[in-house]
């Protein structure tokens, strides 16, 4: 039967969507809560899921049945979360980012691609002062904490203390993974932007913590540098572990809208940015094809300055220093 033949269809591509070592019966099992016999019965398509199951395992995998029984659908199937506006929800954002890591780190072959509009997250976290910054701006302005809605940020409230177990782990995560990121002149703009608005509506507590998280940026900047010219990934702390490579492009006539896209043996996941810290996952075939497509004209177009190139390296990092530096000029004396 041809339904027969869609079901085991849609197990096979469950099954690529899961790390080489991992047991599709097992799994199965586990999800539907049934025995192991009655896994391979169905996923021999032997016996035939039922709606029920069918939902439980598309939310599960997010897979779209529409290609199995040739439905020929525009829509694509999107799985992700967003804000709950509880106090938490920092947090479980945090966690879902270390989640999403670690299962792209589970398979053999895995590279990670990322089209830059605002600096990735990962580059904040190399100084707990500006990861704690990041962090206060992102519950305050984003999410909307009520905690901190009345709150002014100060680098001595340790706020990084909280989160620095998840910050170190989700680092180590990224660490191990093969990168390509593509950038623009603005990659730093945002954060720049942040401290500014921060530290000209008074809600950063002192002229001299706004100096420290420029002076932060800067060594961020350093550190970029550094890894794009040994083509690897650098912890400042921990030099010598050994990272991914690390392969940075620019291009200057587009910004780009922070697409995460992530390659895994044979698979791939476009991860799409909203809500600005949010993303929403799809391992639709067609989808993903046509944006990796995308990916490979974007670089063919772009000026790798990574490993090779060292002028235009050096010139693109100074130009970046520069954009700090104006606003480091701009703040006031402090008052002695």
């Amino acid at each position: 039967m041809a339904f027969n033949k869609n079901q085991v269809a849609f197990f096979q591509s469950i099954k690529t969507s899961m790390p080489s070592y991992t047991s599709l019966v097992d799994v199965i099992a586990e999800i539907l809560e049934i025995s192991i016999d009655s896994a391979y019965r169905r996923i021999r398509g032997e016996k035939l899921l039922d709606f029920e199951e069918i939902e439980i395992l598309c939310n599960k995998f997010n897979v779209s049945v529409d290609r199995f029984f040739s439905l020929n659908s525009d829509s694509i199937l999107f799985k992700g979360h967003q804000n709950n506006y509880q106090e938490t929800s920092f947090k479980e954002w945090m966690e879902d980012v270390l989640a999403q890591l670690k299962f792209v780190s589970s398979f053999t072959n895995k590279h990670i691609y990322w089209l830059v509009k605002d600096m990735p997250p990962f580059h904040h976290y190399y100084h707990k002062e500006l990861a704690a910054f990041k962090f206060f701006f992102w519950m305050k302005s984003i999410l909307y904490n009520e905690s901190l809605k009345d709150k002014k940020f100060s680098i001595s409230d340790n706020i990084y203390d909280e989160y620095a177990e998840l910050t170190e782990q989700i680092l180590k995560a990224y660490h191990k993974i093969p990168s390509t990121e593509i950038w623009n002149i603005e990659g730093i703009t945002t954060t720049l932007r942040q401290i500014d608005l921060y530290h000209e509506m008074g809600i950063m507590t002192s002229t001299e913590d706004a100096l420290f998280l420029y002076n932060c940026v800067m060594e961020v900047i350093d550190n970029l540098e550094n890894m794009a010219e040994t083509g690897k990934k650098i912890i400042p702390k921990h030099p010598d572990i050994e990272g991914a490579d690390f392969n940075f492009f620019v291009n200057e006539f587009i910004i780009g809208d922070n697409t995460f896209f992530a390659t895994m043996d044979e698979n791939k996941v476009t991860y799409l940015n909203h809500s600005v810290i949010y993303f929403h996952g799809t391992s639709d075939p067609v989808f993903n094809d046509a944006m990796f497509k995308n990916l490979e004209n974007l670089i063919k177009k772009s000026t790798q300055i990574s490993v090779v190139c060292e002028k235009e390296r050096k010139q693109f990092f100074n130009k970046l220093r520069k954009k700090v530096y104006e606003l480091i000029k701009l703040l006031p004396e402090p008052e002695e």
